[in-house]
């Protein structure tokens, strides 16, 4: 039986005979030593970034301090069409029956606030569309998910987390508060959210989006409106849509048809200043 076997079976009272020596500068200061690297480990992991930079393995790797993260340009307000925040957050996780989907921001009906997605990174929310010159939208934009199941109002304490959001976004991320679109306005064909329920005049009056001055009078004769939705940013591959699209946004109904009124929202939008209109970054 060998020794180290016959010392693990020594009596408990035995082994508590024997006086503990104190641990010899030399161990202290090992053990501090450790202490402290672990500590320097733990503070790099918490600086580093989520992940490491591409490096091509045929080019020899010399970096320059001249470059700068993704600078989105737009921000799009999408409705889950889900029943509660637990079900968007896994849906916005996982892979779900349509594919991967993302958001960078999900904001809950009591105003709960999640972001599932950095800034700088490009979540999939967007899909295919254009919305003015901007034909890459999930690479130029921030997706704000709204806990919505697509009929019902959206709550004032949603929205006034949403505001908050979309004032920190504009001012620390350099947006244009204008440009605030929702997936509808890109992707008429495809998408309805967040829906002619979303209170845009809401968000107009606290300085984010567009919308038309009240008094603004009626459009002159001759005045074309397609014209007019694309120069906003509309896609007209189905004008059909289009117009359904512009009256989810500014006038809260179900139409394809344009109407005088139309002419006159139109007429006010595009004489907005240009920084007003979609642009590409």
């Amino acid at each position: 039986m060998s020794e180290s076997i016959v010392s693990t079976m020594r009596p408990a009272s035995i082994a508590a005979e024997q006086p503990a020596r104190a641990p010899s500068r030399r161990a202290r200061a090992l053990r501090s030593l450790v202490l402290l690297l672990a500590l320097l480990g733990l503070a790099a992991c918490a600086h580093a970034p989520a992940h490491a930079p591409p490096r091509n393995p045929m080019a020899q790797w010399v970096p320059s301090p001249n470059l700068d993260q993704r600078r989105p340009s737009l921000i799009v307000l999408h409705a889950t069409h889900q029943h509660s925040v637990q079900a968007s957050l896994d849906t916005l996780r996982t892979r779900n029956s349509g594919g991967r989907v993302s958001a960078h921001y999900l904001v809950g009906r009591a105003g709960d606030l999640y972001q599932l997605v950095a800034d700088q990174d490009r979540a999939w929310h967007a899909g295919a569309g254009r919305w003015g010159t901007i034909t890459e939208v999930n690479s130029a934009s921030i997706g704000i998910e709204l806990d919505n199941d697509g009929s019902a109002d959206f709550t004032p304490a949603q929205m006034t987390s949403l505001l908050r959001l979309l004032t920190d976004l504009t001012g620390r991320l350099g947006i244009a508060p204008t440009q605030v679109v929702g997936h509808s306005d890109f992707a008429p064909t495809r998408k309805r959210d967040p829906g002619p329920q979303f209170p845009w005049k809401q968000l107009a009056d606290a300085g984010f989006g567009i919308w038309p001055a009240d008094d603004a009078p009626p459009a002159p004769a001759g005045f074309d409106p397609w014209l007019a939705l694309a120069a906003i940013g509309y896609p007209l591959e189905d004008r059909a849509a289009a117009v359904r699209a512009f009256h989810h946004r500014f006038r809260g109904m179900e139409s394809e048809l344009l109407d005088d009124e139309d002419l006159r929202i139109l007429h006010a939008l595009t004489r907005l200043p240009p920084q007003a209109l979609p642009t590409a970054d």
